[in-house]
């Protein structure tokens, strides 16, 4: 064997190594391929999903539990038997809106629309209402055996009852009426009312009745507005002139305010005067009883010195304040001789001649 001959085998041996392990991988994949598409079709078959905004509804087309399961499935996987054995209906749980108008574009793009509702008022006249109605599934098992699965409860459900309510409620006002918004909210109200009493026993709530916008034919449109317009000008002037009248009722009662104001305050001043003159005659009575107290002290005083004067010892005390009245003498003349005569230093001369009675003469 040659170098060149054993070389083209070992060649040839990893060639189909090569391609052996090659079948092994593709054969490989297969299965995994085969797998995913048998789990596949498996939860297609066997699972439904219902999302978390829905009910789900099990229909059992055999076996001894045939007919509309009264379980009410909500978000997640649920198991059924393929090939129409068991089926799984899914109904809205969230706010639903009706949408009544002739103007499709101004409602909501996600609502279902119909026509506005056509409605007689009471005094004759047609009006065309768009109106908007919230509601939503109550019991999802009574709207799927009553009315039916998918959008049935729209088609058999709340679109036949919506309109002929509104005429029965809203057809009791008049022309005018209509133009009153708690009157007309109060018939939208009542209309709510009887939807429910109808739809709630379809598993079917109405949540609100709006009355959006209403319009009546041009020409009743139009002498509607011009009426309109004159009543405007009518509550215009009565309520300019209740204006004018409230305004003069106002400046009356800031005059007689100010007056009342003024007369308090003279009163306040002649309040204040009143009190000042009390004070001032309490002051000088006061004042005034205090000089007649000091002046009958100031005579019990002289009348008391002058009782004390009479007393022993008084005509002594006039000799000492005559000779206190000498001590201020420099130089007095007497005669020393004769019955007038003074001697100054005979004492009892002195005091005969000041008529000086001597202690306890009377």
């Amino acid at each position: 064997m040659t170098k060149d001959l054993l070389e083209k085998i070992l060649s040839t041996i990893d060639d189909f190594k090569g391609k052996l392990k090659t079948l092994r991988l593709t054969f490989g994949l297969k299965i995994l391929v085969v797998i995913a598409v048998l789990l596949t079709v498996s939860y297609q078959l066997f699972f439904v999903y219902v999302q978390p905004d829905q009910y789900g509804i099990k229909v059992v087309r055999i076996g001894l539990n045939r007919g509309v399961q009264k379980e009410v499935y909500h978000a997640g996987l649920t198991f059924i038997l393929p090939f129409g054995l068991q089926q799984m209906y899914r109904l809205p749980k969230g706010i639903q809106v009706l949408e009544l108008t002739n103007f499709p574009e101004t409602a909501a793009a996600a609502a279902r629309k119909d026509r506005a509702a056509h409605i007689q008022t009471s005094d004759g006249f047609f009006v065309d209402v768009d109106v908007s109605m919230l509601y939503h599934i109550k019991d999802p098992y009574l709207v799927f055996t009553t009315i039916g699965p998918g959008t049935l409860f729209e088609d058999n459900g709340i679109i036949p009852k919506a309109e002929p309510a509104l005429k029965e409620t809203l057809g009791k006002l008049t022309t005018e009426e209509f133009y009153n918004s708690p009157m007309r909210v109060k018939k939208a109200e009542e209309a709510k009312a009887q939807l429910n009493t109808e739809l709630n026993l379809k598993g079917i709530e109405v949540d609100q009745v709006l009355v959006r916008y209403f319009k009546y034919s041009p020409e009743i449109q139009k002498n509607i507005e011009e009426k309109k317009l004159q009543d405007q000008m009518v509550f215009t002037n009565q309520s300019a002139a209740r204006a004018a009248k409230e305004e003069a009722e106002l400046k009356k009662i800031v005059q007689e305010g100010m007056v009342i104001a003024a007369v308090e305050m003279e009163k306040g001043k002649a309040y204040v005067t009143r009190k000042i003159a009390e004070k001032d005659l309490y002051v000088r009575k006061i004042k005034a009883e205090a000089d007649l107290l000091v002046q009958l002290a100031e005579a019990e005083r002289v009348r008391l010195k002058n009782e004390s004067l009479k007393g022993i010892g008084s005509e002594r005390m006039v000799g000492l304040k005559m000779a206190d009245v000498y001590k201020g003498l420099d130089l007095i003349i007497l005669p020393s001789d004769g019955s007038s005569g003074v001697n100054p230093l005979d004492l009892g001369n002195t005091l005969q001649l000041f008529d000086v009675r001597k202690g306890g003469d009377k």
